[in-house]
């Protein structure tokens, strides 16, 4: 019953881990294989435990982002300097301002309408109008790269281009947009080249996914047991192993086969849960 119930765990982990970064909105994949198959509320024991796994485990995503982003997160913190395949002759040009600036519009509409979506928005229903309309975004967003030039390195990001894609990030609030899939599809509309996107997307949701991880999990500490906390583990190790793989994986692909691919996923996805699991 044991070997069960951390198989369980690992298979959120891994659905966690290839899912959190790539544009195809985890929110939907936890719907179909927790919350309508694996059923974490009741193999750990109540919906207080179930949520606080969830959040645990998202944050050893969070992690494998660092893990992968670690000599950028370094210069952005002023610790080290170091020259970037894709980067400049002056390799620092990516602040951290440019990030925090990145980060203000889906901070603050975040703060004030955090119970409104929690409440009301996570429903299946409001995941598949997530799915389909951030997919026909991403279908627009490769359809505008092929006409217009495009930026190939992060490290030439303006201002006003972070700004930008942090106010198209705020429909990531939405459950089931993905917020890789907004954000990367407003940077390649602001003629970021696909890959540059997706390296400004990574550095960006570190801060706000652990900002947002850790204030749930200050929310749910009473949930945080030693019975749990086994499970917990082994979910935390799966998600950050199987986020690892995914990202780096993912980031040699994006430049080569853009985002429509993704995009036709995400609404196949909906029509099988549209049709089969509701």
């Amino acid at each position: 019953m044991d070997f069960l119930i951390y198989l369980k765990a690992i298979i959120l982990g891994l659905v966690e881990g290839l899912t959190e970064f790539a544009p195809v909105s985890s929110t939907g994949h936890m719907i179909i294989v927790d919350d309508l198959w694996l059923k974490s509320k009741e193999f750990l024991g109540n919906e207080g435990v179930a949520n606080t796994f969830k959040v645990v485990i998202q944050l050893g995503s969070i992690l494998a982002v660092v893990v992968v982003f670690k000599d950028r997160f370094l210069d952005l913190l002023g610790l080290k300097r170091k020259s970037y395949k894709l980067g400049t002759k002056a390799p620092g040009h990516l602040k951290l301002t440019h990030v925090i600036v990145g980060l203000i519009p889906a901070g603050v509409l975040g703060v004030l309408f955090e119970d409104y979506i929690d409440e009301y928005l996570f429903t299946t229903n409001t995941v598949l109008i997530g799915l389909i309309v951030g997919a026909v975004l991403m279908i627009v967003a490769d359809k505008f790269s092929k006409k217009a030039p495009q930026i190939e390195t992060v490290d030439k990001i303006t201002y006003k281009q972070a700004f930008s894609i942090g106010l198209i990030q705020c429909l990531s609030l939405w459950p089931g947009f993905s917020r890789s899939g907004a954000t990367i599809s407003g940077g390649v509309l602001l003629r970021l080249s696909h890959r540059a996107a997706a390296d400004f997307t990574f550095i960006m949701a570190v801060p706000i996914m652990a900002g947002a991880s850790f204030l749930s999990l200050l929310k749910k500490w009473e949930y945080l047991t030693m019975d749990a906390m086994p499970f917990f583990v082994a979910g935390f190790i799966s998600a950050f192993v199987f986020a690892l793989l995914a990202i780096r994986f993912f980031l040699k692909l994006i430049d080569k086969i853009k985002l429509t691919p993704f995009a036709i996923y995400r609404i196949v996805l909906a029509v099988i849960i549209y049709l089969f699991l509701i």
